[in-house]
């Protein structure tokens, strides 16, 4: 099966996108390619490889296809930016699966757009692979999050801090791309109609259940979705790097692997991104991020909670008011689960981040060995520089299991993660022409619970001699 494509946002959105067609590669070469994707995409996995070098790079365009530029605001490390947009994608259309959902398929990196702010439309081959890695890896361990589905190298050159390197495209699956910059661009034009047109779009194609209309029914199901999400993040050592209101989908997915990665040693200053300076999307601040990142769709959406002014402020502040403790229940049953208690327990839960802090302990490996600390617990202390610290902890979580804590924990915890030096290696080759590393680490991080025996070069932190973990946007 080809491509269904329904393109309901040209259709129902008008003044929310610009045709615009993709740069064709001048020499395309398929790096990766998701077969189990496509074929759960309801697409003939084998048929759509045969075209994929030029389908998703521009030098054809697969039948029905119909690209445009998305238009979006947002507020960028806390600055507004009333257009923004897309300057280094184009949306091909919207493949409807044989279940009848809708997939966006996007391409990143397929050239400038009137949108591109002086940008170069262009993404090089490490970052882009460093999406399709990071998304699947989010995927296999249960996150919500855009897919990859191929990235084919161009045969540009590109120029970057770096030098000049290969170019790339990233073929990109997502439920949507509305984001919360998608409401800020037509609230900051003061345009009710296109606004009240967007609403009911979002509405039918994710909350199906709400009336139309229904901005206050739409944002608690979206607070809901993306309170959960961040909690998924957290309990994985997730680190976004860059939560802007552009970067925040209303289909509750992860959506941008630009400056992410996996946080090794438990610090809660955690930041990995080049330019994120202040800290602003620090690990531990991704939830404070959440509750101002809502703020500003409540901003948007307030003539769609009450036709009265004063109460629909009323109504937004107590929805904002009870983002925190929305975050709290979902991070607590993030934990239960980590831990293997049989009830969500928040002072258990900060009891043993508070015994971590500060010792440089691996997030990953801690909770992947305090599953088997349930009888002897000499494999979780070793991680610990003062063990004595889990001293007092530990028969308090003992009382607290559950009867099959251990299987439990086992399917929460994963085992191998993208490390970030393991990535690093990956990339460095994959740039050079060597494929083969990134294909190793992309088969072991979309198996992340099995067990580590055989694979434990993949379930180790970095080397001492690796330093410090620093990522860029990419573009």
């Amino acid at each position: 099966m080809a491509f269904r494509f329904d393109n309901s946002w040209r259709r129902d959105l008008p003044g929310s996108y610009l045709d615009e067609v993709p740069d064709p590669a001048p020499a395309p070469v398929l790096l990766a390619f998701n077969a189990p994707l496509a074929a759960a995409l309801g697409l003939d996995p084998a048929a759509v490889q045969d075209h994929a070098a030029a389908w998703f790079s521009g030098a054809s365009l697969p039948p029905g296809a119909e690209p445009v530029a998305l238009a979006y605001a947002g507020h960028q490390f806390g600055g507004f930016s009333p257009q923004l947009g897309d300057g280094r994608a184009h949306l091909l259309g919207e493949h409807l699966d044989p279940q009848g959902r809708r997939w966006d398929i996007q391409l990143k990196g397929s050239g400038r757009t009137p949108f591109s702010r002086g940008g170069d439309g262009k993404a090089a081959v490490g970052p882009m692979l460093r999406e399709f890695l990071i998304s699947e890896a989010m995927a296999a361990m249960g996150v919500p999050t855009t897919r990859s589905l191929a990235v084919v190298a161009t045969g540009e050159t590109i120029r970057r801090d770096g030098g000049m390197l290969p170019g790339a495209v990233l073929a990109r699956v997502a439920a949507s791309h509305i984001r919360v910059g998608s409401f800020q661009f037509w609230a900051a034009r003061g345009d009710g109609d296109r606004l009240r047109a967007l609403l009911d779009y979002t509405i039918a194609r994710h909350f199906p259940e709400l009336a139309p209309g229904d901005g206050l029914g739409l944002f608690d199901a979206l607070a809901a979705r993306q309170a959960r999400l961040i909690a998924q993040w957290m309990g994985l050592g997730f680190v976004h790097g860059v939560m802007n209101t552009d970067n925040m989908a209303l289909s509750g997915e992860t959506i941008d692997y630009g400056p992410c990665a996996f946080m090794e040693a438990y610090a809660p200053g955690t930041v990995f991104s080049s330019i994120d300076r202040q800290g602003r999307y620090a690990y531990a601040n991704q939830p404070l991020i959440l509750g101002w990142n809502l703020a500003r769709l409540a901003e948007c959406l307030l003539p769609f909670f009450d036709a009265d002014e004063d109460r629909a402020l009323e109504l937004a502040n107590g929805r904002l008011q009870g983002i925190a403790g929305l975050y709290a229940a979902e991070w607590a049953v993030v934990m239960q689960a980590k831990l293997g208690l049989s009830a969500p327990d928040a002072a258990l839960a900060t009891g043993f981040l508070a015994a971590m802090e500060g010792q440089g302990v691996d997030w990953t490996l801690a909770f992947r060995r305090l599953a088997g600390a349930t009888q002897d617990a000499g494999a979780l202390r070793a991680l610990f520089a003062r063990p004595e610290a889990l001293d007092d902890w530990l028969p308090r979580w003992r009382a607290a299991l559950a009867p099959d804590a251990a299987a439990r924990m086992a399917m929460a915890n994963p085992a191998v993660i993208p490390r970030n030096h393991l990535v690093e290696e990956a990339l460095g080759a994959a740039t050079g022409g060597d494929l083969e590393p990134f294909r190793t680490l992309l088969a072991e991080v979309t198996r992340p619970f099995a067990p580590e025996a055989g694979r434990e070069r993949f379930a180790l932190p970095a080397p001492s001699g690796f330093g410090d973990y620093v990522t860029f946007c990419g573009t």
